[in-house]
């Protein structure tokens, strides 16, 4: 179990790479996610643009293209500027600086066994991605994760490595450079900062911990800290790893948190993806979306109104699974398999579930749309803020990486 600083764990990041309209699975995928967490957490979600050109770096106009669109499509879903800090990972160039920091001390062994890089090689090999650039991303991953000393980062199945490399970064940059000159003696003077009742169940906490594993012990201890008002954010740091044993922890370890597989079919059945050509986009005009779904394939038994089908294998009824109640999917069942009903009769209720969904994110879409400078204002605003957060352990990094001097 790794050490957290004040507030680390109430902090979320996550971002997305405007590479292309959003469609309906990064709505369900991602934006309803964020709308949930910016409820919960202190949450940081910028538009990752750097990363876009690991992949994009040929074609980078699209890049620049989507950026704006895509702010207003999450502020349009329901992300909110003022519960939640939006940016431009471009904008915050100490992401940039922690990356090449980060570089110094990350084996190249760590890079190459990430498994979506071999994995992303295979899948797009019409792309040359015999790059650095490409090659660092998860590190660059690590930096925007750590830059803000982010407790939790949603991710789902295939970037769990990328969190896992993050953790055995922080881990090895706290090893490094944890272990300030006279340590053990600042942490002693920290403690009685903390007044004599605190110091004393600091230390007991402490012990049961180290010597018992007691892990509710430590979870104790760890909230002691967080509540103190009396001592610097540096004794913090201090303390919190000398609860474990360790060095000062400048750099936290975060915690990947696995989100709900997104369940948004694309329109031939398999995942909704723009490389599969399946999607319905958030800006799709009402008439493009009911032509897409009047025209997406079905059970290929129904050649004729009057053949029975199975549901199980239509992708319209992975539609009625996202959209449908149970009275309606009963309906579907009963009706496909006994051709009591049609296909377009089966996709008509989706259509409609579909147009009631997106009428209110189009609407709003284009009112950010139709006031440009409101959004660039907005992000101007989560920017700054999020310079000023990565600011601090950026300067805790450099000192500790002996770059402090004047």
């Amino acid at each position: 179990m790794s050490a957290v600083l004040p507030g680390q764990a109430q902090r979320v990041l996550s971002g997305m790479r405007p590479t292309g309209r959003l469609h309906l699975g990064h709505y369900h995928g991602v934006l309803k996610n964020w709308v949930q967490l910016q409820q919960q957490y202190e949450c940081y979600f910028f538009v990752a643009d750097w990363h876009a050109l690991t992949t994009h770096y040929e074609n980078p106009q699209i890049i620049g293209e989507s950026v704006w669109e895509m702010v207003a499509d999450w502020l349009a879903a329901g992300v909110d500027h003022n519960a939640a800090t939006l940016f431009i990972q471009s904008r915050v160039p100490e992401h940039a600086e922690l990356h090449a920091l980060l570089s110094m001390i990350t084996p190249l062994s760590w890079l190459e066994r990430v498994p979506t890089y071999k994995d992303q090689q295979a899948q797009l090999r019409e792309k040359d991605l015999d790059t650095y650039g490409f090659l660092g991303y998860p590190l660059l991953q690590s930096a925007d994760i750590l830059a803000y000393r982010a407790g939790i980062v949603p991710v789902g199945e295939d970037q769990v490595a990328h969190v896992e490399l993050t953790r055995e970064v922080a881990r090895r940059f706290n090893h490094l450079y944890g272990r300030e000159p006279g340590y053990e003696e600042l942490a002693e003077k920290a403690i009685k900062k903390m007044g004599k009742k605190n110091a004393k169940l600091y230390l007991e906490l402490r012990t049961a911990y180290l010597e018992q594993g007691d892990a509710d012990a430590l979870a104790t201890a760890r909230a002691l800290l967080e509540g103190q008002k009396n001592i610097t954010l540096g004794d913090k740091e201090r303390l919190f790893g000398y609860l474990e044993g360790g060095g000062k922890m400048i750099l936290p370890e975060p915690q990947a948190r696995l989100t709900a597989a997104a369940k948004m079919p694309g329109l031939d059945g398999r995942k909704m993806s723009k490389s599969y050509d399946n999607t319905i986009s958030l800006r799709d005009p009402p008439a493009e979306v009911e032509q897409k779904l009047k025209t997406m394939p079905t059970d290929p038994a129904r050649v004729r109104r009057t053949d029975p089908g199975n549901p199980d294998k239509c992708p319209v009824w992975e539609f009625h699974l996202v959209y449908s109640d149970e009275k309606m999917q009963q309906w579907v069942q009963e009706g496909c398999r006994s051709a009591g009903i049609g296909c377009l009769e089966c996709k008509r209720p989706v259509i409609d579930a579909v147009l009631q969904e997106l009428k209110p994110i189009q609407e709003r879409a284009s009112e950010f749309s139709r006031d440009p400078i409101l959004v660039k204002n907005i992000m101007a605003n989560g920017c700054q803020r999020a310079r000023e957060v990565a600011e601090q352990t950026l300067d805790a990094v450099r000192n500790a990486m002996g770059l402090g001097y004047n």
